[in-house]
């Protein structure tokens, strides 16, 4: 029955105390048990009192080497059990190699001085058992003492390794701790220096679109100013076109009217010799007199021409009026958004500058309090950690490295900003000049329009002489003409009366189309003066939104030396927060007795 029951308990994993006491147990029962010691991972306690197993010398020596291959067993009862100095022998051999046993009970056997010496001996080797019982077995007195300081020495050195094991625990515990709050601040810290990259990043974004924003608008009243030049260049053209006409025409009329006396003179000398012929020629005169009156006509269609076309410019002049008040309105307006936006911009890098000096004062307090919990916590704990100093040396040195390789992606990210800002700059010079350049080209090909004006006005010039040369053809014509203007002299007299005062309505005409002319010269002097004025303002207008460009220079120049400062007080706080630390652990324990080695 013990063998069935033993062989069933071999693979049992819930029984964790057996007691088997007064069952009488034999041979086959002491191998059953060896077995059980051998196969049982769950029995702790195990009472065999009353069973007279030392009388079975074969079947307690296989229970011992069970007892020797267990690894789980911590307390035995062998009492009353007739062990023999045999048995404590083969007793002594698996305790030896038995590593869980805590305590043994061999009271009331037959051990001896032999088996005590054993026991005894066995006791150099076993540090895990904590309490054997010897009474009753004729083991003499000094045995029994060295026994019981074995017992006391393996206690003992049980509680201490009980306590290195939890201190141990404990202190990894806290390292660990140690560990994940020195990632988290070191987390903190790169989210903190991310936002200020990623607001950097956008201020600088900003500025960049609002410098081009005021680029362009620069660009559009220089394009407007250029346009307006150009307007005003061609009106000045078109009248001096129409002044060189209307001088042309006076020469014109006045040399006609000299023509016309010096004919009419001659007419009334020479017609009277020449009556007879006018007869004839009375047809050739009434067409001359037609084409003159179709030239009369073109005379006027040419003047209310110029008359249109003064009204043209007229028109043209007060949408350029029109358009200089719209630009100036929106610059103005350009200037109001301008200002407001960097009154907000002022205000939120306030803000943020006053949130990260709240975050760093709390970081600060943080971790000063969080110091002194440590320095008082760890002073009465740490001892033979050396090792693990080491690891938080190593880890230490691997965090200052990465900040050190993040300082200088950091230093290299500003590098890059900073010579992007440069070649910005560069860019707008080349633009200026780009402009400067187109300026001067225009100048010049507004001087060849001049000169090209010029040689139209001596093309005029020739022409007029061409109608001169053609004049004196006309004269001669005349001359021949005068001796049938005779017999219609009367009529003549009269048609040259009515041609006079036709002559002088267009004279008169002329005359007002001239004062025109001359209100209109006053109205594009007023003009021009117009235009200075607003040039005037314009060069005010640039010259403060360069003042305003140089601010946000200067502001980006501060931002940077923040940055700068903030990075070295955080690269003080890792030195300080290193030089505590190495501090501390010179000063601990564990540091004085590396040290002293």
């Amino acid at each position: 029955g013990a063998k069935l029951l033993l062989h069933g308990l071999c693979s049992n994993t819930t029984v964790k105390t057996l007691d088997l006491k007064g069952n009488n147990l034999r041979t086959m029962g002491a191998e059953a048990l060896g077995r059980l010691l051998r196969q049982n991972k769950s029995i702790r306690s195990l009472i065999l009192e009353w069973n007279s197993l030392g009388v079975w010398e074969e079947g307690f020596s296989f229970f011992c080497e069970g007892l020797g291959a267990n690894s789980i067993l911590q307390r035995l009862d062998l009492r009353n059990n007739q062990i023999s100095h045999q048995g404590a022998g083969e007793l002594a051999m698996a305790l030896k190699q038995n590593a869980s046993l805590q305590e043994l009970d061999l009271r009331w056997n037959n051990i001896g001085l032999l088996g005590g010496r054993a026991l005894l001996n066995c006791l150099h080797s076993n540090k895990t058992l904590k309490r054997l019982e010897l009474a009753g077995n004729n083991v003499p007195s000094d045995i029994l003492k060295a026994v019981e300081q074995a017992m006391n020495h393996n206690q003992d050195r049980q509680t201490i390794l009980n306590e290195t094991q939890n201190r141990t625990s404990i202190l990894t515990k806290e390292v660990l701790s140690l560990k994940d709050e020195k990632t988290k601040q070191f987390l903190d810290l790169m989210d903190t220096i991310d936002k200020q990259r990623e607001e950097i990043v956008r201020s600088g974004r900003m500025s960049a679109a609002r410098a081009s924003q005021l680029q362009e608008a620069l660009d559009e009243q220089h394009s407007v100013m250029n346009s307006l030049r150009a307007k005003l260049q061609m009106t000045e053209a078109a009248l001096a076109l129409s002044e060189q006409k209307v001088h042309d025409l006076g020469e014109l009329l006045n040399a006609t009217k000299q023509e016309q006396a010096s004919m009419a003179e001659r007419h009334f000398t020479e017609l009277q010799q020449h009556k007879q012929e006018g007869a004839d020629r009375e047809d050739k005169l009434l067409r001359d007199l037609s084409a003159a009156s179709d030239k009369n006509l073109l005379l006027r269609n040419q003047v209310d021409e110029l008359e249109k076309k003064c009204k043209v410019q007229q028109d043209q002049l007060f949408q350029v009026k029109q358009d200089l008040t719209n630009t100036t309105a929106e610059l103005k307006l350009r200037a109001v958004q301008a200002e407001e936006r960097l009154e907000m911009e002022k205000r939120r890098f306030k803000q943020s500058l006053e949130d990260m000096e709240s975050l760093r004062l709390k970081e600060v307090d943080h971790m000063a309090q969080h110091i002194e919990a440590s320095e008082r916590s760890m002073q009465d704990r740490i001892q033979r950690l050396e090792a693990i100093r080491i690891a938080l040396e190593e880890e230490l040195s691997r965090v200052k490295a990465a900040a050190l390789t993040e300082r200088g992606q950091a230093e290299e990210e500003l590098i890059k900003v900073r010579t992007q800002a440069r070649l910005e700059e560069q860019q707008r010079l080349e633009h200026l000049e780009e402009k400067l350049r187109l300026m001067t080209e225009s100048r010049d090909e507004a001087q060849n329009c001049c000169l090209k004006q010029k040689q139209v006005v001596a093309e005029a010039h020739a022409k007029a002489n061409q109608l001169s040369l053609h004049a004196d053809g006309l004269r001669r014509r005349l001359e021949e003409l005068q001796q049938d203007l005779n017999s219609k002299e009367e009529e003549k007299v009269t048609e040259v009366n009515k041609v006079k005062v036709e002559l002088q309505e267009q004279i008169g005409h002329l005359q007002a189309e001239r004062t025109a002319q001359e209100g209109l010269r006053e109205k594009i002097a007023a003009l021009e003066r117009q235009l200075k004025a607003l040039s005037s303002n314009h060069r005010e207008a640039l010259l403060d939104k360069e003042s305003e460009i140089s601010m946000l220079l200067e502001k980006l120049r501060m931002k940077e030396a923040d940055i700068s400062r903030m990075r070295e007080e955080e690269a003080q706080r890792a030195s300080f927060l290193q030089n505590a630390i190495m501090a501390y652990v010179q000063g601990s324990p564990l540091g004085t007795h590396g040290s002293r080695k």
